[in-house]
């Protein structure tokens, strides 16, 4: 499945790995995607959109 997540607060590139990060530690397998200028990941996983949703927003960041 393909999530796309509006994600605010992402200022630079050390930002963008934290969101990866936890995005794998939650799915091994997933495929991440950061648009940081248009404040966009999307998300290639088997995991439920607000599973996917919740750990991003736990690394500190507004998820929408």
């Amino acid at each position: 499945m393909e999530h796309t997540f509006q994600v605010q607060g992402m200022t630079c590139g050390h930002c963008e790995m934290a969101v990866k990060k936890a995005v794998l530690r939650l799915d091994a397998q997933a495929q991440v995607q950061i648009d940081r200028s248009h404040d966009k990941v999307v998300v290639q996983t088997e995991q439920r959109r607000e599973t996917v949703a919740h750990v991003i927003a736990e690394e500190g960041y507004a998820v929408a």
